[in-house]
């Protein structure tokens, strides 16, 4: 799935869009998605402007993003122009290691259960193979009122 795609699923856009590619999916199990993280993000020259380092929330939130991708394939049909994707909670979020510019973040996200309209999750993020975040997440489709 290309950034257009990926743009036709999500309603994020700069600087809230934080996927650029997604290289695996199988819907209603699993999804792989990449985050290329330049020196150029605007949030680097205030985090922290001595050795610039990717906040963890948004690294969480685009692991949510994955999700929220791997929900709308998982059930296409339910997915209208009003339709947002609401994250719902984390549970036993990890962060190991810093994800800095040039790095490549891969965020793999398995759905878990869904549950009255609760989706869960379980995802892992990566740099060159070595784990940076884990996390479990919960999110909610809804269709709202523009």
């Amino acid at each position: 799935m290309d950034i257009h795609k990926i743009m036709a699923s999500l309603p994020h856009r700069y600087p809230f869009l934080l996927i650029d590619r997604v290289v695996e999916c199988e819907p209603g199990k699993r999804l792989v998605a990449l985050k290329n993280v330049t020196i150029n993000e605007p949030f680097f020259p205030g985090h922290f402007p001595v050795r610039p380092v990717m906040p963890g929330v948004l690294i969480m939130e685009a692991m949510a993003q994955a999700t929220g991708l791997l929900a709308f394939q998982t059930e296409p049909d339910k997915v209208r122009a009003n339709t947002l994707y609401y994250f719902a909670g984390m549970d036993k979020v990890r962060f190991r290691r810093p994800v800095e510019p040039g790095d490549q973040i891969r965020f793999e996200v398995e759905l878990r259960r869904v549950v009255r309209g609760l989706w869960m999750f379980s995802g892992v993020a990566t740099v060159d193979g070595e784990e940076v975040a884990s996390a479990e997440l919960m999110s909610a489709m809804k269709d709202v009122e523009a």
